[in-house]
């Protein structure tokens, strides 16, 4: 059967830049039916000399420095947005009206109301989207929401989160600029709250359900730094720390952390779910493993185990190389785009859309909302 071409515009030539122009190359090879097939066309950066060595190293066709000028391109089908928050809405909005199959990195938006306004074109338009949140895509993870959805665990109690890192435990830190836009507010729109605990709450949401309403803090350690684009020292806008705890819509709790200063941590994100039949968790540090307590087990042997996911019949894990041995941080973007393209040639979405995503939007505002007014917020 003849492939059918989905030509890449690539926005943006960071990490995540990166990432997804690696995940497309890897689909040919890892999955060879699909149908509806990437090609590399153009990427696009404001620094010429910058994005025509990204193009070459990573195998663009072309470039460009302007995203208005990628949009416009009737040579494009596909405009992937990989810029800081602040650049989603105006990008995706204008994609979605010149009838491009639009994908963006997380989170959807640096701002609610545009977060909305994105939404809304994407579904007037009726193209083709996507949200990066790449964690669902975790074999392990994966395996987590299927075993919840099949009811093993009962009633469920307790759903609790957390994502820890430690990069930023430096006053002379600056913000703002190409490598550091996550400190600086005006680009990011919000700290750890955005970066981090938005993953923790996108995987929250699609494994044990909707979240009702949070009670939450925040907290800027460092309250001025340099910004890079002026020289001057400047007011931190950002969160530092954000923690919450909520309930979720099927009567079970929740307990969520983010931190960029907890020393000696880098990417330190967890899971643990406990229902009434039995427990999961889940450690990016050991991405490769799930952890299950079963209460069914006899007496004698019942205890947590560790279960390694390199199994064919495991999720996404039959693309890969044989029991035993283990995949990486990459693969959960190249699942996320060999979805998207399989659900083209479905014809059926691939979650988490726009839509989707605006449900971790509205749980993120409303952690910002309580930790300023000190009360509980409903989602």
């Amino acid at each position: 059967m003849k492939k059918k071409e989905i030509r890449i515009g690539l926005i943006g030539r960071g990490l995540m830049g990166k990432m997804h122009a690696n995940a497309y190359s890897r689909i040919a090879n890892f999955f060879p039916e699909v149908e509806h097939v990437p090609v590399l066309q153009a990427v696009c950066s404001r620094n010429e000399e910058k994005v025509k060595a990204f193009a070459s190293q990573w195998g663009f066709k072309s470039y460009e420095t302007d995203w208005k000028k990628m949009v416009e391109r009737d040579d494009i089908d596909a405009i992937d947005i990989c810029t800081p928050n602040h650049m989603h809405a105006k990008i995706a909005i204008a994609a979605a009206k010149a009838g491009k199959m639009v994908l963006c990195e997380k989170p959807l938006s640096s701002d609610f109301e545009e977060a909305k306004a994105m939404v809304a074109a994407i579904e007037e338009a009726g193209v083709p989207n996507t949200i990066w949140y790449n964690y669902r895509r975790m074999p392990a993870v994966t395996l987590a929401k299927q075993i919840v959805d099949s009811g093993k665990l009962g009633k469920i109690f307790h759903y609790r989160a957390n994502f820890l890192q430690d990069w930023t435990i430096n006053p002379e830190l600056p913000q703002g600029g190409d490598a550091l836009w996550r400190l600086d507010v005006d680009a990011a729109g919000s700290g750890v709250t955005g970066d981090l605990l938005a993953h923790c709450v996108d995987t929250a949401i699609w494994i044990n359900g909707g979240i009702e309403d949070v009670s939450a803090l925040t907290k800027t350690f460092i309250k001025e730094r340099v910004h890079q684009d002026s020289g001057q020292v400047q007011k931190v806008g950002i969160d530092d720390a954000s923690i919450f705890h909520c309930n979720f819509k099927n009567g079970s709790l929740g307990l969520f952390e983010a931190t960029r200063y907890a020393r000696g941590h880098k990417a330190l994100y967890t899971f643990e779910i406990n229902g009434e039949n039995a427990s999961l968790r889940w450690d990016l540090h050991d991405m490769n493993w799930l952890e299950v307590f079963d209460y069914s087990d006899e007496p004698a042997i019942r205890g947590w185990r560790r279960v390694q996911i390199t199994e064919g019949e495991q999720p996404y894990m039959d693309r890969w190389w044989i029991p035993g041995t283990s995949i990486g941080y990459e693969h959960s973007f190249i699942h996320q785009a060999a979805d998207f393209f399989i659900s083209l040639d479905k014809g059926s979405d691939c979650p988490p859309t726009f839509k989707d995503a605006l449900e971790t939007e509205k749980v993120c505002r409303a952690v910002l909302e309580s930790a300023k007014t000190r009360s509980w917020v409903k989602v």
